[in-house]
């Protein structure tokens, strides 16, 4: 599913505009991306929690040259699932 698929079945759903529907995962996105980027947490109780996790430095390997690479650790974000939905996807 992508997101005018997403947009579409939540507005039909809700009863809401796609446009309104459309405008909140905007909102939704810039916040969890603000506060990411604040290195904050975004906890949403039965759904799950956006985090951000360090990446360490390490060895990698150019598919082209075989040559070895030093590839830089870094923050990156990451998504855990809740209870409630690791149930609903078994």
């Amino acid at each position: 599913m992508n997101k005018k698929e997403l947009i579409a079945v939540l507005a039909e759903k809700t009863g809401a505009t796609k446009k309104l529907v459309g405008d909140v995962i905007d909102g939704f996105i810039d916040v969890v991306g603000e506060e990411l980027s604040k290195n904050e947490e975004v906890k949403l109780v039965g759904f799950g929690t956006f985090e951000v996790t360090k990446r360490k430095a390490r060895k990698g390997v150019n598919p082209r040259t075989k040559e070895a690479i030093e590839i830089p650790g870094g923050k990156v974000p990451k998504f855990r699932p809740g209870k409630e939905l690791k149930e609903k996807v078994q």
